[in-house]
């Protein structure tokens, strides 16, 4: 059904996509600059950058999630929507200085909005210490360090938890014993300083400790020593076969080797909240990293729900709708909370 909204909508818009082999031909596409009626304070400003090669066909095959608001409330009628965020890039703006990933106060407003209508989980390689105190709302699940550390909001516990706990959770059961093992190893690693002087002569790296993985942070590195860089941390890690060495969006993260990601943070939240097996409901997930797509396959393989990419470059993606930056997620996320809250008043 959205598959055929998406091609309904590009053939509104003066797209046409071809299925064959051929490249893709786009007509000139106009639309005003302010995309916004809903009189919410934002404004993301013209929906294609001119000077981006590419990004007007990319947009044909992700449109803008802004555009396809109607749509996608349409679907939602009658049915359980649950949101999931990313954090760095997707609700604050990527900067060179992790420890500086700021969100402002208006997008804490909107999330807080959002999670008073929706389950609403923030998933990140990060740990979740550090998340939740960038966050700073009492209303969300926080799961850090790619979703292996949770923790629910305390009301949610309440609801749920018949053992007293504090909400925290590590949904990897199955490997807790390999994953305590790691930790210790990443200890160690810490200890030693060992990553520290593999690193220590390239001018920008920094390390971030995330609990149960090592992100590796090179965005204040020359270009130019890009792969010395990683080459020294693939040497590092190489005859560790309990870790594996992924990358994202400027960064390289040393985590334990087992299979747990994104995606199955998004499914074990989804069992947490008694969704899993569910046929109503509507997974949303928004994010802008390559550890983000595990996500979105799980998304497309339900058939039902919304991965969004937060890109302002075309980029291959499994993701179906697309906003620009952390600017067009703020107006998404307002005009959700929104709706949401037009729909309750006219049913009471």
């Amino acid at each position: 059904m959205m598959m055929r909204r998406l091609t309904k909508f590009n053939h509104t818009m003066g797209f046409q996509i071809t299925h064959s082999n051929r490249p893709k031909k786009v007509k000139p596409f106009s639309c005003p600059t302010n995309y916004n009626d809903n009189n919410d304070g934002t404004n993301g400003g013209s929906l294609i950058p001119d000077d981006v090669p590419g990004y007007a066909s990319w947009l044909a095959k992700h449109p803008s999630a802004l555009n396809m608001f109607d749509s996608i409330t349409k679907e939602a009628k009658g049915k359980k929507m649950v949101v999931f965020l990313d954090y760095d890039g997707t609700l604050s703006p990527i900067v060179d200085d992790p420890d500086k990933a700021f969100m402002s106060a208006e997008m804490r407003k909107a999330v807080s909005e959002v999670a008073k209508h929706f389950p609403t989980s923030i998933i990140s390689g990060r740990s979740r210490e550090k998340v939740k105190e960038f966050v700073q709302l009492s209303n969300v699940y926080y799961a850090g360090s790619h979703g292996l550390d949770i923790m629910a909001p305390p009301r949610a516990v309440k609801a749920c938890d018949k053992k007293g706990n504090e909400g925290a959770f590590q949904p990897a059961k199955l490997f807790l014993p390999e994953i305590q093992k790691v930790q210790k190893l990443i200890c160690l690693l810490q200890m030693s300083k060992e990553l520290e002087d593999t690193i220590r002569e390239i001018q920008g790296a920094r390390i971030e400790d995330n609990k149960f993985c090592i992100s590796v942070h090179y965005r204040q590195v020359p270009s130019k020593d890009h792969e010395l860089l990683k080459e020294k941390v693939k040497y590092l890690v190489r005859d560790r076969s309990n870790f594996c060495l992924t990358e994202g969006k400027m960064v390289l993260e040393v985590r334990p080797a087992i299979e747990w990601n994104k995606g199955d943070a998004l499914n074990y939240l989804l069992d947490t909240l008694g969704f899993s097996n569910a046929k109503d409901v509507l997974p949303l997930y928004i994010g802008d990293d390559r550890t983000d797509e595990d996500a979105f396959k799980v998304i497309a393989s339900r058939r039902e729900g919304f991965p969004i990419i937060v890109s302002s470059i075309p980029k291959d993606t499994i993701a179906w709708l697309s906003l620009r930056d952390p600017s067009e997620v703020l107006a998404f996320l307002l005009r959700l909370a929104k709706w949401k809250k037009s729909e309750i008043h006219f049913f009471k």
